[in-house]
């Protein structure tokens, strides 16, 4: 764990935990979640000995609420400030931390600690955001598989795979899509909708990308079967290189994924290289950064667990 796990007042007290959500989440004051008012001559503070901490009353539409609705915390028993410890270490590890760690970092249950990391993961999932590259500007696509059933003969392996796409801005911002095959319509409905046209498009020498390349300013290919890896610009080895940290972290550390759950961790590490520290966000910023990602985004186990979310 690192210093400032150990020594910021919200990673251990809950009254400075709340103090702390609450000034990142309403920078402006508290806001009603059920009816969006923002006018605290209509907001109340509720007290009394049964009353928790931080619930308010809105007199507009006559609900309490806190900081919590409407949130990941909603409904959860896992302290805020161990909340705000799992979000900086999920954060700072670069390929990632299992529950099995948070299980016992935190001091919680196995079940929990899989629970809160899900809910963090749905909270780093992007949401709209303008297309990737633009004129002048470099986009790198390219598909991988992951997973693979012990004892599926090699020949029938890729059967039992699964497929991502991602799309990867030089210098910029990652996509990745947990797609169900990485037929032509499915590819080249992606980079159609996430790469703006005037980009220059490199990938290697599939043939999904044929018809769509031909939509952008350029399109650049590398023949990887003939041992082609760079030409000038044409490369994808940005792309090869976020799926190479990808691989690692689904691999070394969580080794294990079903397929049900395999888009929330391309969120997380689609998150974790969209606030790297080359874009200029160190571990705190990238943490704080996650906290402001959780508005909106409730979770039940009943969701996570079944449903697509």
């Amino acid at each position: 764990m690192s210093k400032s796990v150990l020594t910021a007042p919200h990673f251990h007290d809950e009254a400075a935990a709340l103090a702390y959500v609450e000034g990142r989440l309403w920078p402006q004051g508290p806001s009603c979640p059920h009816c969006g008012n923002a006018d605290t001559a209509k907001i109340g503070v509720l007290g009394g000995k049964s009353t928790r901490p931080g619930v308010r009353k809105c007199y507009a539409c006559r609900k309490p609420f806190s900081v919590k609705v409407g949130t990941i915390f909603e409904s959860s028993h896992v302290p805020l400030h161990l909340w705000l410890q799992a979000i900086h270490l999920i954060c700072s590890s670069k390929k990632g931390m299992s529950s099995n760690q948070l299980h016992r970092v935190l001091g919680i249950t196995l079940k929990s600690a899989w629970f809160l990391s899900h809910r963090i993961r749905f909270a780093m999932k992007r949401t709209g955001g303008d297309p990737l590259g633009g004129a002048g500007k470099h986009v790198e696509a390219d598909e991988t598989y992951i997973g693979f059933k012990k004892g599926v003969p090699v020949k029938a392996a890729f059967h039992h795979k699964r497929a991502v796409v991602s799309l990867v801005e030089r210098g910029g911002e990652v996509r990745s899509f947990h797609v169900e095959r990485t037929n032509r319509e499915i590819v080249e409905k992606i980079v159609a909708e996430n790469v703006a046209r005037e980009s220059t498009l490199n990938t290697d020498e599939a043939g999904v990308y044929k018809a769509v390349g031909r939509t952008f300013a350029d399109h650049q290919v590398v023949s990887h079967a003939k041992g082609e890896y760079a030409r000038g610009t044409a490369n994808t080895n940005t792309v090869e290189g976020f799926y190479s940290i990808f691989k690692r972290g689904m691999r070394g550390v969580y080794q294990h994924c079903g397929e049900r759950h395999l888009h929330r961790y391309l969120s997380e590490f689609d998150f974790r290289y969209n606030s790297r520290t080359a874009l200029g966000i160190d571990d705190a910023a990238r943490a704080d950064k996650a906290l402001k990602g959780v508005v909106g985004k409730r979770l039940t186990y009943a969701t996570t667990n079944g449903a697509r979310a």
